[in-house]
């Protein structure tokens, strides 16, 4: 593997952006490039990328769209095409990252594979402090990881102080709904050209990232857990809007059971 394409999904949340943007900044593994796909965000989010990329460690590039409801889908398929390198890994704009985090995604990644990572959430008090930091400072977590736990801050610890490495216990044989994260997912770029990308019809909060992972496995890919290996960590902030949920779970499961009994006919 060569080098690797992050796509970063954001929208109006500079602040957020910059801790995410400040982790990347800090990886052990500098063979990759920053996409930011921006779903319309205001001025202020074009202003940071813009300082931020004078002396930003790797090429980053920013793929912007107009502010027309939620189309992360749209934007994401964007950034896709934009990308250069051959295999991608996908975060939200509201995650922060392990130093080890490309190069421990480069360690799982395989031919005719994608992994689908997890989070580590943080309550809204944490999220406001770590918001006041001038800058990202992993060490600093880290030193504080502990007590941030025990207060409630932290919902989990150990994956960030454990690591497993690649083995056959990762890997899904079926699809399965759980732990599909859109903020922590990896493949590479062919199969996500191969299925066309993200479902544009899919538009508002609609498991998009499900669907992409179903629509991945089907296409002959194998889903592999990131767990222990590749955790972010995520910023606390309000549940957005999930009218879509029931019509998107639907309209995911009829694609579920056309796939299951094409093949049942074969």
């Amino acid at each position: 593997m060569s080098m690797i394409s992050v796509i970063v999904a954001t929208y109006n949340w500079p602040q957020a952006l910059r801790l995410s943007l400040e982790s990347l900044k800090t990886q052990t593994d500098r063979n990759f490039e920053v996409i930011i796909a921006d779903d319309g965000s205001r001025p202020d989010t074009r202003e940071l990328i813009d300082g931020m990329r004078a002396d930003f460690p790797v090429p980053m590039e920013h793929v912007w769209i107009e502010d027309d409801g939620c189309r992360k889908t749209v934007v994401g398929n964007l950034a896709i095409a934009a990308s250069k390198g051959n295999y991608l890994i996908f975060i939200d704009g509201d995650c922060i990252v392990q130093p080890d985090f490309i190069a421990q995604h480069r360690k799982l990644a395989e031919p005719g594979h994608m992994v689908t990572g997890s989070r580590i959430l943080s309550n809204k008090a944490l999220a406001q402090e770590m918001l006041s930091w001038p800058h990202w400072s992993f060490e600093r977590f880290k030193q504080h990881a502990l007590r941030y736990r025990l207060r409630g801050g932290l919902n989990k610890l150990l994956p960030l102080l454990i690591k497993f490495g690649d083995h056959s216990r990762r890997l899904y044989s079926t699809f399965v709904w759980r732990r599909i994260k859109g903020c922590n997912m990896a493949c590479w770029r062919s199969d996500a050209l191969a299925i066309g990308g993200f479902d544009e019809t899919l538009l508002g909060w609609g498991h998009e990232d499900a669907d992409f992972v179903f629509r991945l496995q089907a296409h002959g890919v194998i889903r592999k857990s990131g767990a222990w290996a590749t955790e972010v960590i995520h910023i606390f902030h309000k549940v957005r809007d999930q009218s879509n949920d029931k019509s998107s779970r639907e309209r995911l499961n009829e694609k579920i059971r056309a796939h299951a009994a094409l093949k049942a006919a074969q």
